[in-house]
């Protein structure tokens, strides 16, 4: 064996921060090269087709789209997270009955299409006027809007439920036994002991989630409802121009990376305890 060969055989392999940091970077350059080309295209827009009239017209739909699309996924989003808790509860129930009704009602939910979901209750519940009449529910389900937010917090509500259970189970047992130790009544433990740190375990992908949702509420635009697609809808249907659809992917990119970055600064503003 060489010198050479002897050398690189004996030399450390890289540490796994220098690694990290890397992959990183390269993140990085990946999300600055994506809005390079973003600017780049708008900039070519600007010159070649940019239309003020257009934008005048239109433009303050777009706005009344993007309050909608939040209204909505906010509500459902937090309807769904107070939905999530029994049925988190119900899939780790010991009860049988109990848990095969969550398992039955999240196994539903995951595996159905959105957009099937949201057709089923807006068409399928909503053909039943009369008996929704007689018990008074019809003015829920003959509006869009309410149609969609059922279907969106139904929706979420089984995602977050999976997670929220994953998160408590990741808990280590030794925590409620340290708990038990010291005669703190398991009650008490769950809200102040074990919830809190399953909370932060299910930090990233209760974000995850919320940026799946943002984009997912595309869909009750089929319906009618004048969220960012639907807006974009009506904006195309009067002017068949390609970039209605352009500014709407604008608009969701633009909210999905403000997020984010909220989410991690969040995310690392709840957990810098962990890292001293």
């Amino acid at each position: 064996m060489s010198f050479s060969e002897a050398f690189i055989e004996a030399r450390p392999a890289p540490p796994l921060e220098r690694r990290a940091i890397s992959r990183s970077a390269l993140a990085g350059y990946f999300s600055l090269g994506v809005w390079t080309l973003l600017a780049l295209s708008l900039v070519y827009l600007v010159v070649t087709g940019w239309d003020p009239a257009k934008f005048a017209k239109y433009g303050p739909r777009y706005l009344s789209g993007v309050w909608v699309t939040f209204t909505l996924v906010t509500v459902s989003i937090v309807g769904g997270a107070i939905l999530s808790l029994p049925v988190a509860f119900a899939r780790m129930s010991k009860s049988r009955l109990l848990n095969t009704i969550s398992f039955t009602y999240v196994y539903i939910f995951r595996g159905t299409p959105l957009l099937a979901q949201l057709y089923l209750i807006y068409y399928g519940i909503g053909s039943f006027r009369p008996q929704l009449e007689a018990v008074g529910l019809w003015w829920f389900f003959r509006d869009a809007w309410y149609c969609g937010f059922l279907s969106l917090t139904l929706n979420t509500a089984a995602y977050q439920a999976e997670i929220l259970r994953g998160a408590i189970e990741s808990v280590p047992r030794g925590q409620r036994e340290g708990a038990r130790s010291l005669g703190i009544p398991e009650r008490i433990a769950f809200w102040k002991i074990i919830l809190p740190q399953a909370l932060i375990v299910a930090l990233r992908p209760y974000g995850n989630e919320i940026i799946l949702m943002i984009k997912g509420s595309a869909v009750v635009a089929v319906v009618t409802v004048l969220d960012i697609m639907g807006e974009t809808r009506y904006t195309f249907s009067r002017t068949f121009d390609y970039q209605a659809y352009l500014w709407a992917a604008i608009f969701y990119l633009a909210i999905v990376e403000t997020l984010r970055h909220v989410w991690a600064w969040l995310e690392r503003r709840l957990t810098r305890h962990l890292k001293r």
